[in-house]
């Protein structure tokens, strides 16, 4: 849930679009549905679990956020949750989280972990993150901090993915590796569950932020996207899909409505950040998060917005206040019909890679055999050399 604008290569935003567009749909059906007009969505008729994250760009990003006390008297007004990243232990956050303590706003640790240790939660990172939790636990309670939950944030190592790009070889290397490295992904779901267990048995909710293509992976019972990208499948008491319609506006809130069916929570976004050059991304505007909202919360009583900067920026929080509830959206049905083909594409890939080695075993030894076959026939006939 970091800036992703500014942090993600544009590899990792066509993978990303992939994943957003390719994850467990059903056949859609609806009362109001329409082949020629798309689908209609009716809304919720009272507002959400509204959640909203920020906090992850720096102190001073932070201190400016909330210089304006209009943002806090906002969030009271909706009832709204604030998920503050911690990316460091520093007086600056202590005071901005006993702040919200003392207005009354719930406030959930979004556990992530300093920039040198990757940043984000994923295989490669269990043991930092034991470790940050533990600290974590050591500067609440000396702090007098009070949480409603904690956020576990699980996403691939985007950095390392960055870094790889310049080393094509060593990047598809590494990709190859971990996509067969089974007892990696095993010994991470055990730390994290640990990690979970701990939490809770010290009377905190958990919650898991997850990438989209989990409920594909669950659908076909595969772990081949987690292992090559080190993402981790564990639950808390409430897990969030990160479903992001700026980094897939082709296939838009149909990702929403798809995987809506499945999901315990959702969190929308992205509305704030820089666009990379040719990423075909930007931050959403009020109609599509008015959009997204709807269609959210027609499914789950728990929406999170990424982010609140850009809420606050684009003067989005009155905006929500005044919804209307009630309102329906109308999805189109290319939105629905690209959500769809993606999905059948992607489930069939990872109904079939635990497959791949076979196939390329059997094409080293078609390859051996044609190799003998061709040095056989070019051998020179013993007989017409002795001639």
């Amino acid at each position: 849930m970091k800036s992703l604008f500014r942090s993600l290569p544009p590899i990792s935003f066509a993978l990303y679009i992939t994943w957003a567009g390719g994850v467990a749909f059903v056949p859609f059906q609806s009362p109001d549905s329409n082949e020629s007009s798309g689908i209609r969505v009716q809304g919720p008729g009272t507002p959400p679990q509204l959640g909203f994250a920020c906090c992850d760009q720096g102190i001073v990003r932070m201190q400016a956020l909330f210089a304006d006390a209009s943002v806090i008297v906002e969030l009271k007004e909706l009832h709204a949750q604030v998920a503050v990243a911690i990316a460091d232990f520093s007086p600056e956050r202590v005071g901005l989280v006993r702040r919200l303590n003392g207005e009354g706003v719930p406030v959930i640790a979004w556990i992530v972990l300093a920039p040198k240790d990757g940043y984000y939660l994923n295989a490669d990172t269990a043991l930092q993150a034991a470790v940050r939790v533990d600290e974590f636990e050591k500067w609440t309670n000396e702090n007098g901090l009070h949480w409603t939950a904690v956020g576990l944030d699980i996403e691939p190592n985007f950095g390392e993915l960055a870094q790889l790009k310049a080393h094509r070889w060593h990047f598809f290397e590494t990709l190859v590796r971990n996509s067969f490295n089974r007892r990696r992904i095993a010994e991470a779901r055990r730390t994290y569950s640990a990690i979970i267990a701990q939490l809770q048995g010290r009377g905190y909710a958990v919650q898991t932020y997850q990438m989209p293509y989990l409920p594909a992976e669950r659908s076909v019972d595969s772990t081949a996207l987690d292992r090559l990208l080190g993402t981790v499948d564990v639950r808390g008491n409430e897990e969030y899909l990160m479903l992001y319609t700026s980094f897939a506006r082709p296939v838009g809130a149909g990702m929403i409505w798809s995987l809506g069916h499945n999901a315990q929570a959702i969190t929308i976004g992205v509305t704030d950040g820089n666009t990379p050059a040719g990423s075909g991304a930007g931050p959403l505007d009020w109609t599509e998060v008015a959009r997204d909202l709807i269609v959210a919360s027609h499914y789950t009583r728990h929406v999170g917005v990424y982010n609140l900067e850009g809420c606050v920026r684009q003067g989005f929080l009155p905006r929500i206040r005044m919804m209307d509830w009630n309102q329906s959206v109308v999805l189109p049905a290319a939105s629905i019909q690209r959500a769809e083909q993606m999905g059948r594409i992607l489930r069939t890939v990872l109904r079939i890679f635990p497959f791949i080695p076979f196939l390329l075993l059997a094409a080293l030894v078609l390859f051996a055999w044609l190799v003998r076959r061709k040095a056989h026939l070019l051998r020179p006939d013993p007989q017409i050399h002795s001639c």
